[in-house]
Parts: structure tokens; C-alpha cells; sequence
């Protein structure tokens, strides 16, 4: 690896561990206000929101610029999002505002990838980028979780001699604040690729009949479909995990906000795991073969049923999260090598990106959909469960024979 491959990596890497520390403080934050718990999904549909709306659009943005620069102006909008919940604005509102940086962020983190790289070592560089994204998960968990802890915030405020009207979440969206600043400095130094930059068409029009095209090019490319179909699913099932691990750790651990935010990281520990596994042992022209994990996923899940012990909870998080990283990564890498083949990186990335948070806004809601309806937590843990492994067994159906292929 080269200086500026480590650069992409360091911008991602504080980036992404400000994103997860600042979920957790917008969850305080709504619970400082008493808001209801179904609010707490709705949140995160806040936030992915712009991902939906903005996907014809961010993917031309991102493939117009350096995409050092987009993410240098993607990250000022996330601080901006932070200004606005310390100003008193809803935090859905303002988390949302988040949400909109991070929708131009992520097909500029991907698309560099494919700009600075070949394609064989695409599966190695997702391995570090998804490697480094789990670490800042994992950081942004801990971090997060720390800050909105009673006893530890209010240490952290009497020794810096923080105001009293300042609450915990307050004091995190703060500190996160300067993260994000400091990912944006990082932003400055990645090397501008020499590659030729569309312009950006000032006809939406244009934009979104454009983005149309490249949405059923990909879906109607037998290894796009796949692999755009396996991280759809999975990104939609996994962000809705991480909101129902925070509600089943607080019922069958007895654990604080806090606590539960800090047991996520297992989660994410996994994945590392998985995706170094996955770099090691699956090629590129071999990503179908990984499909059976995703399945077995799902049915893991369904173990989070009968869990009352802290080490059994960590290692079972910690074996989904090796499923996980295990069959992302590979088809993570396919998507992204045939969405660069076939119409270019940023837009390619826009696709996915809308598709999967689509899937997210769908689980998210029938998510808060159950909460609002008092379903039990069994229930809501065996509809996810199943759910996940039901459709990855249709696709392993459907294309579970195309195990090595030389379409690649």
C-alpha cells in the first residue's frame, strides 16, 4: 500500500467511527427529550432518507470531482448536522442533515477504490476498507456508548469545566463535532487521481433519467443483480439489527443505553473477522459461493431468542458478525467491479446505495411499525430472523448454480 491508499483510509476510518458515535447520541438525545420508542427507528429513517432522494444526483456529484473533495464537502455537511442538534433543532431533523453528507460521502469512499485500484485487488481493498470501517464501528460504539454514560460524561465535563445546562448527549454531539472536522482535514491530502471528471449536468431531469438507466443496467446484469440483490438485503437487515440489539440487550441483559451501545461492537468485531477471512479464501470470480453464509446468518438470529448471559450474547454476536463480513465483503467487491464496468464508479455506488437504503427504510419501518404495535420482542426478532435467511435462500435458489463464472 501506498501514502494515499493509508490517507482513504484514515479519512474513512474517523468518518465512519463519528457516524456510529453520533447515532448513539441521537438516541440519548431523543431520550433526553422522552421521546417514544418508535422514534428511535424513525431516527435512522431520518437519516437515510437522503440516501432515497438524493441517489440521482450524488452519484454525478461524486464522479465530477476528486473524490478527496466530495468527501472533504461531505463531511462539512455532517458537521453541520452537529451544529444543528446542539442549536436546539429536532434531532430527526438534524440527524437527517447528517444523513444528507453522508448520502454524497459513500460513492466517493467506494469509487476511489475502483479509480485507484485494479480489479483483482478489489476484494483485498475492501477487505481493509470494510476491515477499517468495522474498527471505527467498533471505536464509534465504545465512544458513543461512553460519552451518553452518566458517570463517565459528567466526569468528562467537570474536568473540562463544561457549563451544568449541558446534558451528556449534548456534550457527545460536541465532541463528535471535531471528529468529523478532523476527517475532513484528512480529506485535503488524498491524491486527486488522474482520471477525467464528467461535469456536473444542471438538468435534473437529465440526472435522474440518467441514474434511471444505470438503476436497470445493473439490475439487469446477472452479476450486478446478485450481488445488488445479496447487499441490498443485507444493509436493510443489518442496520435494523443494530437498533434491535439495543432493545434486546436492555431486556434480556438488564443493560443501560450505554452498555448496549458498547455490546454492538461485537457485532462489528465479527465482521473484521469475516472480512479478513473472506479477503484470504474467496476470489473475485468466485463471490456466488458465499451465499449459504447469508443464510446461515439468518438462522443465527433466531438464537438471540433464548440469551440471558453477557458472554453467550458476545460471542453470538460475535459469530453473526463473522457470517456477515464473510459474505458481504466478496459481493461488496463484485457489485463494485460491475457497477465500474458498466457506467462508472459514483454512479454505480448512487444505485447500490439507493437500493439498500430502501431496504433499510422498509425494515426500519416495519421495525417501528411492531414497536408501535407492542409486539413482543420475540416476535420481532423471529420476523427479522426469518425473513433474512427466507430470501437468501431464494437467491442461492435462483442463483446458486452460477458458482464460478467467467463473466468476471
Amino acid at each position: 500500500m501506498n501514502r494515499g491508499f493509508y490517507t482513504i483510509l484514515a479519512a474513512q476510518f474517523f468518518s465512519a467511527l463519528a457516524d456510529n458515535a453520533l447515532l448513539f447520541a441521537a438516541i440519548a438525545l431523543l431520550k433526553q427529550v422522552h421521546a417514544p420508542s418508535w422514534q428511535t427507528p424513525v431516527l435512522q429513517q431520518a437519516f437515510i432518507l437522503s440516501f432515497i432522494v438524493l441517489a440521482p444526483f450524488v452519484g454525478a456529484f461524486a464522479d465530477s470531482l476528486p473524490k478527496g473533495r466530495v468527501m472533504f464537502i461531505s463531511n462539512a455537511i455532517k458537521m453541520a448536522g452537529c451544529l444543528a442538534m446542539l442549536i436546539g433543532v429536532n434531532p430527526l431533523l438534524a440527524y437527517g442533515l447528517a444523513g444528507f453528507g453522508a448520502a454524497a460521502y459513500s460513492p466517493a469512499k467506494y469509487g476511489i477504490l475502483t479509480e485507484y485500484l485494479p480489479p483483482e485487488r478489489l476484494v483485498w481493498a475492501n477487505s481493509w476498507m470494510e476491515g477499517l470501517t468495522v474498527a471505527a464501528i467498533i471505536f464509534g460504539a465504545v465512544v458513543g456508548g461512553m460519552l451518553i454514560t452518566p458517570s463517565i460524561s459528567h466526569s468528562i465535563m467537570a474536568t473540562l469545566n463544561v457549563p451544568s445546562f449541558v446534558k451528556p448527549a449534548e456534550m457527545a454531539i460536541f465532541i463528535i463535532f471535531f471528529v468529523y472536522m478532523l476527517a475532513a482535514l484528512i480529506n485535503l491530502y488524498i491524491p486527486i487521481v488522474p482520471i477525467e471528471h464528467k461535469p456536473l449536468s444542471r438538468n435534473p431531469l437529465f440526472l435522474i433519467k440518467d441514474f434511471g438507466h444505470c438503476f436497470m443496467l445493473l439490475w439487469k446484469d446477472p452479476l450486478g443483480q446478485v450481488s445488488l440483490a445479496v447487499t441490498t438485503l443485507f444493509w436493510g437487515a443489518g442496520a435494523t439489527l443494530r437498533l434491535l440489539v439495543l432493545a434486546w440487550a436492555a431486556v434480556a441483559l438488564h443493560y443501560s443505553i450505554g452498555d448496549a451501545a458498547k455490546l454492538t461492537a461485537w457485532v462489528a468485531v465479527g465482521i473484521a473477522i469475516g472480512s479478513v477471512l473472506a479477503a484470504r479464501f474467496i476470489k473475485l470470480e468466485h463471490a456466488v459461493k458465499v451465499l449459504p453464509v447469508g443464510i446461515g446468518m439468518g438462522v443465527l438470529v433466531l438464537a438471540m431468542i433464548p440469551v440471558t448471559r453477557p458472554l453467550t450474547a458476545i460471542l453470538l454476536l460475535t459469530s453473526i458478525g463473522v457470517m456477515a463480513g464473510f459474505f458481504v465483503v466478496p459481493m461488496n467487491a463484485l457489485l463494485q467491479h460491475r457497477g465500474h464496468l458498466l457506467m462508472g464508479a459514483g454512479r454505480s455506488i448512487a444505485v447500490q446505495n439507493f437500493n439498500e437504503n430502501i431496504s433499510i427504510f422498509l425494515m426500519l419501518g416495519l421495525y417501528a411499525l411492531m414497536e408501535k404495535l407492542e409486539f413482543s420482542l420475540t416476535i420481532i426478532i423471529l420476523v427479522f430472523g426469518l425473513l433474512m435467511a427466507g430470501i437468501m435462500s431464494l437467491l442461492y435458489k435462483k442463483h446458486g448454480h452460477d458458482q464460478d463464472t467467467g463473466r468476471i
